[in-house]
């Protein structure tokens, strides 16, 4: 299967992700909605990650791979940078 990452920005109650997210190329599940909207899955992989405190208080830092709980999810979108 030929695969993709697909920049993406997460949000959480106290953090944004910033990073990408392997999907396939094309055909099922190809797009971001289709990926997230699985229900057997409970943790999205990020990576290349940039995490930053949405309040503002402390730093930013940078994670080679992280793995976001679907509960702990607010928003997710596509990154267009």
């Amino acid at each position: 299967m030929d695969l993709r990452l697909e920049k993406v920005t997460i949000e959480t109650d106290r953090y944004r992700i910033e990073g990408a997210m392997t999907l396939p190329a094309e055909g099922h599940r190809s797009r971001l909605s289709d990926h997230v909207n699985r229900r057997d899955q409970q943790f999205f992989t990020v990576q290349a990650a940039r995490i930053s405190p949405l309040d503002g208080d402390g730093e930013e830092w940078d994670a080679p791979v992280v793995m976001v709980g679907r509960a702990h999810i607010r928003l997710i979108v596509p990154s267009t940078a």
